[in-house]
């Protein structure tokens, strides 16, 4: 069985709309999801004792997602404030919380036995990375953010490196992955939203159309697409049926609310939707 942690950003995402929270973050995401598709998974992390806190490790254990590294520290966990246009979430404000850490003795041997670590750019762990990489494959999610020096230092250390591209077009997509791939990464995913996506290994370039749904709420799909991928690439499938299987499963995450569902009451410190 495939091994895939996560480490790195959590969240609660508190929704205007509707008044719950539901636990997330890119790395929160990707164990549950790896997890949901058969890997076993584990994350690393950092939350408060707090109703968001409880919230999420709740969600982990119920998902069957390793917690043995999850911190709880004093202070209040991450929150963000969601807001919607149509259905396509919008990130109006935001508390790191204590959810970037440093990782520790513990944490590097967890990595060691697995086969992928996977890391969002902005956690705060880039200094750590080169560490990651030399125990474990490294997934990256470097999201929109596309400074040249940025992708010169990180990349070198990727496995899978994936990006957000739905503000592209394609050609430009392509020229970004090819940018990216130069660096060394074995696979270079382009997520494009309702575009659909893009993985190359270097020498190919396969595309699939977005799958379509009734969206009801877009929050965590290109997490789920993501985690989809690595844990098919890790599998050895054929890497055109893996982005349909992302494809089909990142749709299936528009038609719910939350990244991955379970949402509860809002309860937050000094703080109102």
């Amino acid at each position: 069985m495939v091994r895939i942690v996560a480490v790195g950003d959590n969240d609660v995402d508190c929704y205007q709309s509707d008044g719950l929270m539901y636990p997330g973050g890119n790395c929160f995401n990707v164990s549950v999801f790896a997890s949901r598709f058969g890997a076993q998974s584990a994350f690393i992390g950092a939350i408060a004792d707090d109703p968001a806190g409880r919230l999420i490790r709740g969600t982990l254990e119920q998902e069957g997602v390793d917690t043995r590294r999850l911190r709880v520290v004093d202070g209040i966990t991450a929150y963000c404030i969601i807001g919607h246009e149509s259905s396509d979430r919008v990130f109006l404000s935001n508390d790191f919380g204590v959810s970037r850490f440093t990782p520790d003795a513990g944490d590097l041997s967890l990595i060691a036995e697995c086969d992928a670590a996977h890391v969002y750019q902005s956690c705060g762990l880039d200094g750590w990375l080169e560490r990651f990489a030399a125990r474990t494959k490294l997934s990256y999610d470097f999201s929109t953010k596309r400074e040249a020096e940025h992708r010169e230092r990180v990349a070198p250390h990727c496995w899978l490196a994936s990006i957000s591209a739905s503000d592209l077009p394609p050609g430009d997509t392509v020229s970004l992955m090819k940018s990216v791939a130069a660096h060394g990464p074995s696979w270079v995913l382009a997520t494009r939203g309702s575009h659909g996506a893009m993985l190359s290994n270097g020498q190919e370039i396969f595309s699939v159309a977005a799958t379509l749904v009734d969206i009801v709420d877009t929050l965590g799909a290109g997490d789920t697409f993501i985690a989809r991928v690595l844990v098919g690439l890790l599998d050895n499938e054929p890497p055109q049926a893996v982005l349909q299987e992302a494809a089909d499963a990142a749709a299936q995450t528009c038609t719910y609310l939350g990244a991955v569902g379970n949402g509860s009451p809002v309860e937050l410190p000094n703080s109102r939707l």
